[in-house]
């Protein structure tokens, strides 16, 4: 590692938005560490996929967290509640789905600043979008800004003055279509990235849930070829 590097911290859910974000992360010079969860969702794809993507575009490090929501629950993502399909654009917008999981980037976000005080990094990359998104409420940016304020007031390094944690959501504002090209002039490789809610045992995306449909009009309006293996086109 260049002396001058920076580290980060990088949230990886192996996701299309996540994976674009740690491209940039590292285009911006950084020292990737990144950061998955076993959360008691209905599958590992996207997990294996977060592996993939680390060793890809070359994170220091790949570390993934066990924390059981499922047993939580109150999610189509991790309790016995089915997962919404082919919904239009609209109803997609509008409200906050079951595939909502309470707190989770709450959750997600403090084990990153845990690792990044041990690490010494001041950055912490997660691929939230405000745009082209399912109304999650940890999503927006007065969450992130509030976020940020308080990891500033809670770690023995902000508080002694030696870092400032920042909250980096570099694909905020950007929809689904900007989000592709950017990760394409970052040379992203998508084929390898997991979206789909809902997939089959061997991984193929379900082609009807939210984020599959939200992909797939990213895809389509950015004018790239969809990579994706859908089960339903």
């Amino acid at each position: 590692m260049n002396q001058t590097q920076k580290k980060a911290i990088v949230l990886s859910s192996g996701g299309l938005d996540s994976t674009t974000a740690l491209a940039i992360a590292r285009s911006e010079n950084f020292e990737c560490f990144t950061l998955s969860f076993f959360y008691g969702q209905r599958h590992h794809h996207e997990l294996h996929a977060a592996e993939r993507i680390s060793k890809a575009l070359g994170a220091a490090k790949h570390f993934v967290v066990n924390v059981d929501l499922g047993q939580i629950g109150g999610s189509a993502l991790t309790d016995d509640i089915a997962v919404p399909k082919n919904r239009n654009t609209k109803e997609i917008s509008t409200g906050i789905p079951l595939t909502y999981v309470p707190a989770r980037n709450t959750i997600f976000l403090s084990y990153a600043l845990a690792w990044a005080e041990v690490l010494g990094a001041s950055d912490i990359f997660i691929g939230v979008n405000a745009i082209d998104y399912s109304g999650y409420p940890d999503c927006r940016p007065e969450y992130i800004f509030a976020f940020e304020k308080m990891a500033n007031l809670a770690l023995k390094a902000t508080v002694e003055g030696r870092t400032t944690i920042h909250i980096r959501t570099p694909l905020l504002h950007m929809s689904k279509a900007v989000i592709i090209k950017a990760g394409m002039k970052l040379d992203v490789d998508y084929s390898i990235t997991h979206s789909c809610y809902d997939p089959d045992d061997a991984g193929r995306a379900c082609g009807s849930c939210d984020s599959c449909l939200l992909r797939k009009k990213g895809f389509d309006e950015a004018g790239v070829p969809d990579p994706t293996v859908y089960t339903v086109q």
